[in-house]
């Protein structure tokens, strides 16, 4: 069996590290191409070693010198690079044969679209690559025949209980709906007048899941959660109507589809991201993940509920861009960004998360999505209108 070449996007995020942990257990299987990251040189050095990557990108010329002295002092003939431009050139390298996309935010956009447009398999961790530019980047996967496997949990699940020929459309498929699971987060069941008072820590604290700040915060908010909507309407090409989210606080069952027959087929296990990692890393094939079977006498009970749009207006604003269309989802993605790192910074309380989204959607009308500069100049200006508003205005 030849080894498969990944390049990882966002190597010393949880995904990242998750990643490397299942690469791990099948050295036969794969190697790592490349380690991409921000700025954790003293992670990315331990990851170097471990692994031995071809070539290791981060941030600046400043990060890349240091970690290339590292490199070299320990004997390591890894190449280590710098910028954008390094890690569009990583993800779309022709010795690489998957991409783990797993970088947050916007920030992944351009290297994650450069993978589909080189034919790549796409390992597809970055939300908002499909809620900036969906049409965009799923026009790529089609034109350059690349492989999409979603790494979500949510959508990994989705993806494991459609049939496999869903491409030639869901209604023709038989299916209904897609049931959508979250935990509802944190705050589930905190007392509205108390959600003025949280604190980061206490958003970060996710109940089921371990996850870097930022996405723990949109889990708290439930921002994740309309992210992944408008993810699930681009990947499986889902009316917005057919995504139905279900808080489901276990976290067993990670998502279901419902079919015109009565059946609901679900995808149940353990929150652990190394199952869905393994599974797009090995498909259509399934491979040890390092996660402990369920065991379903242990679970004892599952419980369902409606979602609370008054306890989590992030998640009707992100129905209401996907409605809206065009630019608008890039709009509140570019300031939710902006809105969580005040928040986590201590300069937004956290209900001022979702006022702000709101005021800078009001501000900024959609335009088309017409080609990735028009996707960027909107996220741009949806982020210098949020800084703006958190100087000129009190969110509370």
């Amino acid at each position: 069996m030849s080894q498969q070449a990944i390049t990882i996007l966002g190597s010393t995020g949880s995904i990242g590290v998750s990643t490397l942990d299942v690469i791990c257990r099948h050295p036969d299987r794969y190697r790592v191409f490349a380690l991409c990251a921000h700025s954790q040189v003293d992670k990315v050095f331990e990851q170097c070693l471990a692994v031995q990557p071809t070539y290791a990108v981060v941030r600046d010329a400043a990060l890349a010198d240091d970690l290339a002295q590292r490199c070299r002092a320990a004997g390591l003939a890894t190449e280590v690079r710098y910028g954008v431009s390094a890690l569009v050139e990583m993800a779309a390298h022709p010795a690489v044969d998957a991409v783990m996309a797993a970088i947050v935010g916007a920030a992944g956009l351009e290297p994650t679209l450069a993978a589909a447009r080189a034919g790549k398999k796409v390992l597809l961790a970055n939300k908002e690559v499909l809620v900036m530019a969906g049409e965009l980047f799923m026009d790529a996967v089609k034109t350059h025949a690349a492989v999409l496997l979603p790494v979500d949990s949510e959508h990994n699940a989705i993806f494991q209980s459609l049939p496999g020929d869903f491409a030639r459309g869901l209604s023709a498929c038989g299916v209904q709906k897609i049931l959508l699971t979250a935990s509802g987060g944190p705050f589930r069941t905190t007392p509205l007048a108390d959600l003025a008072a949280v604190t980061p820590e206490q958003a970060c604290a996710h109940p089921n899941w371990v996850m870097g700040r930022k996405i723990s915060v949109d889990s708290a908010t439930m921002m994740n959660k309309g992210l992944e909507v408008i993810e699930a309407r681009w990947i499986f090409d889902a009316a917005p109507e057919t995504i139905q989210v279900v808080v489901h606080p276990q976290s067993v069952i990670h998502s279901a589809v419902q079919y015109s027959d009565g059946s609901v087929l679900a995808q149940l296990g353990h929150p652990d991201m190394r199952t869905p990692i393994a599974y797009a890393l090995a498909w259509p094939e399934r491979i040890d993940a390092g996660v402990a079977p369920l065991d379903l006498f242990k679970i004892a009970h599952l419980d369902f509920y409606a979602p609370d749009f008054d306890r989590f207006p992030c998640l009707r604003l992100a129905y209401e861009v996907l409605a809206s269309g065009g630019t608008a989802p890039a709009i509140l993605n570019a300031a939710n960004e902006v809105a969580v790192a005040a928040f986590l910074d201590g300069q937004l309380p956290f209900l001022g998360i979702a006022q702000l989204n709101a005021a800078v959607l009001a501000a900024l009308p959609a335009g088309p999505e017409g080609n990735l500069a028009d996707v960027l100049a909107a996220d741009a200006e949806a982020r210098q209108r949020a800084h703006r508003m958190l100087q000129e205005r009190r969110f509370t």
